[in-house]
């Protein structure tokens, strides 16, 4: 390569998730469904704890920033598939292509710090009580947010510095509802083993080490709680919800970028499960198991109603 672009494709065409129209109502149904409730719940998290000074707290900072990465999850992918499902033909620009790549990095990779320092704020709280305040101050926080988006935005760039300048000459074919990766590597005109192992171990080691580490540090904040017995319930309860997240964000990322032999019916579930459910998924668990959250949401929506009617 020699720093030009010598691709003759300027479109890709996506096969989408099925030619039955059934099968296309349902998804239609289900897809719309719940990218609105995602849009509406993970809205009205970043709202309460924007809105309610008290959630004003390092723990509810990092959740109203998780809910806006969701948010951006939810609107890469999900509005263009759901445009697409009822078209016969599904057509993407290759600077489009190459835009839901760098996007969807983006905001995984910085969901991926998020979750790491969402488990720094539980040990902190749990293991070091008398010092939490200090060493979570607001600064602290903002940087970590500024860390979460500095690492997102390395990662997406150093994936698309090698893959940008890539020749395509044809087929043009994606068999999925969206750009990434490991497919779209796939359908260049030249070797590309390097660049699929680069994407390996930049994607998938990445994640998989990253959702290890969350394991084993949620494995030593529980014993620690289970040690004293004053505000355990509490404290389990939050930890299992934290768990139940890294759970629905690694699971999916960590069997597309390392399982060795795909296949692209499970490829596209986990990625409609990345997609829909997941941004879903996220603030109905930190809701129902969330007594503090669901009064503050209350709270909110009442002075909402009441500012309403005096309008």
């Amino acid at each position: 390569m020699d720093g030009a672009n010598h691709s003759v494709i300027s479109e890709f065409v996506f096969l989408g998730l099925s030619n039955s129209w059934e099968i296309q109502l349902v998804l239609f149904v289900f897809s719309s469904v719940f990218y609105v409730a995602s849009m509406l719940g993970n809205s009205l998290i970043v709202l309460t704890v924007a809105w309610d000074s008290h959630l004003h707290s390092p723990m509810y900072f990092l959740l109203a920033n998780l809910s806006f990465i969701d948010l951006g999850v939810s609107s890469v992918t999900s509005p263009r598939m759901i445009y697409d499902i009822f078209r016969k033909r599904k057509v993407i620009s290759f600077e489009g292509c190459i835009a839901q790549i760098f996007f969807i990095h983006v905001i995984g990779g910085v969901e991926m710090v998020l979750l790491i320092a969402m488990a720094f704020d539980r040990y902190v709280a749990i293991c070091k009580p008398l010092h939490y305040l200090t060493i979570m101050s607001p600064k602290m926080c903002i940087l970590l947010l500024a860390v979460s988006w500095i690492i997102g935005l390395i990662h997406s760039v150093v994936q698309l510095v090698f893959v940008i300048k890539l020749p395509f000459c044809g087929p043009n074919v994606l068999d999925s509802f969206y750009c990434d990766l490991p497919r779209f590597i796939k359908l260049a005109c030249i070797d590309t083993y390097k660049l699929e192992f680069m994407v390996t171990a930049n994607s998938g080691f990445i994640s998989l080490g990253s959702f290890f580490i969350l394991i084993i540090s949620y494995m030593f904040i529980l014993i620690t709680v289970r040690k004293h017995s004053s505000g355990s319930s509490k404290a389990l309860s939050t930890l299992s919800t934290h768990i139940m997240v890294v759970i629905l964000f690694f699971g999916p990322c960590i069997f597309v970028y390392t399982w060795p032999h795909p296949t692209s019916q499970l490829d596209k579930f986990l990625a409609i499960f990345d997609a829909f459910l997941t941004p879903f998924l996220n603030p109905v668990i930190y809701t129902f198991r969330n007594k503090e959250m669901k009064v503050a949401m209350r709270r909110v929506c009442s002075q909402f109603i009441v500012y309403r009617k005096i309008s």
